[in-house]
């Protein structure tokens, strides 16, 4: 098989269309909380003064109240709007030169560089499903785990799961792909036939 010069292609989630709705309610319901949130503080001007004529206590309690109140709004907003990055990701590989450049993408617009795999540097290409996967993943550094750039837990039709062992002067790491056969094709051409592991 002759190498192509340039591969592009994507792994986008199998339900997509459910994830881009799960990713749409969790951004409305962090803009409605932010807006809440100033609602509240625009009634600081009207709530403060109140409080100051009841002086005392009541003025420390209801100011408490208040910022924890404040605080409490803010922590849901915020914490809706990092969540909604969980759902509509997908992942774009780019082969090319002898690399393979991993870029993860956060519901189809905010762009996310991960990481280039060069091919000298990968030491096994193999599936998934097999034993040689567990066994590489039980190999890693205590507390490592396999970074998962796909995401579906399994294969789309017409894609495989790959795993790719790659090492560099600072670790060795599992990368989990969702490509077709004709990118694993190149990929195995470039890293070399040997490293490609035999299905059982």
């Amino acid at each position: 098989m002759q190498r192509e010069g340039l591969l592009e292609e994507s792994a986008v989630p199998q339900n997509a269309l459910r994830e881009a709705k799960f990713n749409m309610v969790f951004r409305v319901a962090a803009i409605l909380a932010f807006l809440v949130l100033g609602v509240f503080v625009f009634s600081a001007f009207g709530y403060i003064p109140y409080l100051r004529e009841q002086g005392g206590a009541a003025l420390a309690m209801g100011l408490i109240s208040y910022i924890v109140l404040l605080l409490l709004i803010l922590g849901a907003g915020l914490l809706l709007w990092f969540l909604k990055d969980r759902f509509n990701v997908s992942y774009d590989y780019t082969f090319v030169e002898d690399e393979l450049r991993i870029t993860k993408v956060l519901n189809g617009r905010k762009r996310k560089y991960l990481t280039t795999l060069q091919a000298d540097r990968i030491l096994q290409i193999g599936w998934v499903e097999s034993d040689a996967y567990e066994r590489a993943v039980r190999g890693l550094e205590r507390g490592k785990k396999p970074r998962i750039c796909t995401p579906n837990k399994a294969a789309s039709e017409g894609k495989e799961l790959i795993y790719l062992i790659n090492s560099t002067s600072m670790e060795k790491m599992i990368y989990v792909v969702e490509i077709r056969r004709i990118m694993l094709e190149n990929l195995v051409l470039a890293a070399g036939r040997n490293k490609l592991e035999r299905r059982q």
